[in-house]
């Protein structure tokens, strides 16, 4: 009996790798072993940095949101808690754009977390 080595579906499988390898640099493009590895490494990599990217997006609006209160003396933290008592439900990427594109409506935004702010004087 002959020995079945998967002959068309092998090959599929194969011209799949070598295909999501176009574009690595040197013998991970064209050589079936290191392109599989290099492949089955970069999967890895966009999966964890599909998650990593809503992270990093995040801490970005933060910190144009820390900049933006500052210029207006309050503090980033003091800033979302007024919004909080205030009822106010923007995210951090909506009052990043509104930082940036709508100063004026930004301005009024902290104008009104600073009027929810309880009073500093109990400490």
């Amino acid at each position: 009996m002959g020995r079945a080595t998967y002959g068309a579906a092998r090959h599929r499988k194969k011209v799949g790798i070598l295909k999501d390898a176009r574009g690595f640099r040197g013998g991970r493009r064209n050589r079936y072993r290191l392109a599989k590895e290099a492949v089955v490494r970069s999967r890895v990599n966009a999966f964890r940095d599909r998650r990593r990217r809503k992270r990093d997006f995040r801490a970005l609006w933060v910190t144009r949101l820390t900049a933006a209160c500052r210029m207006r003396g309050i503090s980033y933290s003091r800033f979302v808690y007024g919004l909080v008592m205030a009822r106010i439900e923007l995210n951090r990427k909506m009052l990043s754009e509104v930082a940036i594109h709508a100063p004026r409506d930004f301005d009024a935004l902290v104008g009104l977390a600073k009027k929810h702010q309880p009073n500093a004087k109990a400490a």
